[in-house]
């Protein structure tokens, strides 16, 4: 699954989005690994999303030859519950090894592209774009509120693109439903 990041905010915001999609997948005790160039992930931040830091192998490397070439061996191991990588460029050759591994293996894999030049094709089944998007409080909740993104659909393979926006709460997403889109839902029911 390939994420395409922007800007530094919508890195952010997809780290976060698929640290709920790993806490699901490593539910059965799993464990992960998170290859890039940098340090962004807090740790210790990933308990609020259910995963404890140590069932996360953090891997930094400095060339994305060697990011890609660790990701592909790290898909290759069937006893991993995912895989994300962070890199800028990635071809439709590399996409498509990653992709066989993952066919393989059965090893969820993730891509997070920082600043792409360009938005070329990949053998990735889907390509993601999210945003973050501010919380609310509720009446009794002080400080900041739940989690919120902008989750954009830009491409799956024999599917259909769309955008939503869901929180995190209580350990799982949850849509979010402003009274525009009800009013939309509401309009594509009736015609």
């Amino acid at each position: 699954h390939e994420f395409i990041c922007l800007a530094a905010e919508d890195a952010v915001a997809s780290g976060g989005f698929i640290a709920g999609i790993l806490s699901s997948l490593m539910k059965s005790g799993g464990t992960c690994l998170w290859i890039s160039s940098s340090r962004t992930i807090f740790p210790p931040a990933l308990k609020s999303f259910g995963i404890e830091p140590d069932k996360i192998i953090f891997i930094y490397l400095q060339k994305e030859k060697e990011i890609l070439w660790t990701m592909e061996e790290a898909l290759k191991c069937d006893g991993l519950a995912a895989v994300v990588g962070e890199i800028q460029e990635l071809s439709f050759m590399v996409s498509r090894r990653l992709q066989l591994a993952v066919e393989q293996s059965r090893v969820t894999g993730f891509i997070i592209r920082r600043n792409p030049r360009n938005g070329n094709t990949t053998a990735c089944v889907t390509r993601w774009k999210i945003s973050s998007v501010p919380s609310e409080l509720n009446d009794d909740m002080p400080g900041v509120g739940f989690p919120r993104w902008k989750v954009e659909l830009l491409k799956i393979r024999n599917g259909k693109p769309g955008s939503w926006t869901i929180e995190w709460v209580e350990r799982k997403f949850r849509p979010v439903y402003s009274f525009v889109s009800l009013l939309q839902e509401r309009q594509k029911k009736t015609g």
